[in-house]
């Protein structure tokens, strides 16, 4: 697999296990284990109100997501990535939608390019 389709395949599987996991639809410690292996130690991040968060901070929160939307999707569309062989920038724009509310941020991605896969390193979302 290349880089370019090994950083697809995470922003893909992710995009799947947080849907998942907004629904409850899967037993909470696997789906968590599967969410969690896709990240750096490092991980960072800056969301959409221009709070950073760490990997630390993003598995305290994701417990308390768990189940809390039942009908949410997430979809990525206008992916974009370019890489070297130990990292990948890719841009992105991701949907979450909640009945007729649909939310739509612009990010960008850091990842650390492995053997095996891509591993989120640091993300920056903007609200659009």
């Amino acid at each position: 697999m290349n880089n370019t389709e090994k950083v697809t395949e995470e922003l893909q599987e992710f995009c799947e296990n947080i849907e998942k996991w907004f629904r409850g639809s899967e037993q909470q410690e696997i789906l968590c284990n599967k969410i969690l292996s896709g990240f750096a130690p490092e991980f960072t991040m800056i969301n959409g109100d221009g709070n950073s968060a760490t990997l630390s901070m993003f598995s305290e929160w994701l417990p308390t997501v768990f189940g809390k939307f039942p009908d949410r999707s997430v979809k990525i569309e206008n992916i974009e990535i370019e890489h070297s062989d130990h990292h990948a920038l890719a841009t992105y724009i991701e949907i979450q939608t909640t009945g007729d509310i649909a939310n739509r941020r612009k990010s960008s991605a850091v990842f650390l390019i492995g053997e095996e896969k891509a591993l989120w390193f640091h993300l920056v979302e903007n609200w659009m």
